[in-house]
């Protein structure tokens, strides 16, 4: 299973969530930060439909995937 981690940082003045070299937008406190990310991360982990998934690579290569629905990373909050 794949886990996706949602870091709070400083970002821009205020907080934000970090995924994966990512920011959301800037909160003006931590709080609201985790909060954010802490909703961000339940919905990633939520069931849905299959679903396809058109997406390009490092090296400009698009692939298409087909999403089961039920294959959900493991979500967490850190910070």
């Amino acid at each position: 299973m794949t886990k996706v981690i949602y870091e709070i940082v400083e970002h821009d003045g205020g907080f934000a969530y970090r995924v994966d070299g990512t920011y959301s937008e800037t909160f003006r406190t931590h709080d609201a930060a985790k909060a954010a990310a802490r909703t961000a991360a339940v919905e990633q982990q939520r069931p849905g439909e299959e679903a396809g998934i058109s997406w390009e690579d490092a090296g400009g290569r698009w692939h298409e995937e087909v999403s089961a629905g039920d294959d959900r990373p493991e979500a967490v909050v850190e910070g």
